[in-house]
């Protein structure tokens, strides 16, 4: 038997932060999937209210495959929803999408979804994300 000892930082402590950041995002690729999900949830509870054929590929970040079609829906459902609540599911994408409809471009409100992505696997998002979770890395900055 031996003992192996290995230091260990948190993200604050770490001498190379960048490090564990590029360890995070080469690794943990569903960091916002969670925000997809509450997407697509307010997607389908939008339809609930008014009608209409949905379809959708979406994700946490741009790509060429991704749409939103929203078809023969009823317009005047859409007319009396507020777009200031949260009256579909209670999260933020609400707001989003049903500004997003009225405006005449449903897939203009998967934009606030690709930001909050892209400050989820930023640097500060990753160091909020590690520090909340007291997250542990080695030296070569991967987790522990």
């Amino acid at each position: 038997m031996r003992i192996l000892e290995t230091k260990v930082y948190t993200i604050d402590e770490h001498p190379n932060k960048d490090l564990c950041f590029d360890y995070i995002r080469e690794n943990w690729h569903d960091l916002n999937q969670h925000s997809v999900d509450e997407f697509v949830n307010s997607l389908k509870a939008l339809q609930q209210k008014i009608g209409g054929d949905l379809d959708y590929s979406i994700g946490q970040f741009p790509s060429r495959g991704e749409f939103i079609s929203f078809k023969n829906y009823d317009k005047d459902r859409l007319a009396e929803l507020d777009a200031s609540t949260t009256e579909l599911t209670g999260v933020c994408w609400d707001n989003d999408i049903i500004i997003a409809l009225k405006n005449g471009d449903i897939f203009e409100s998967i934009k606030s979804l690709h930001e909050d992505s892209y400050h989820i696997y930023s640097n500060q998002g990753l160091e909020d994300l590690c520090m909340a979770n007291g997250y542990e890395f080695n030296e070569q900055g991967k987790t522990i």
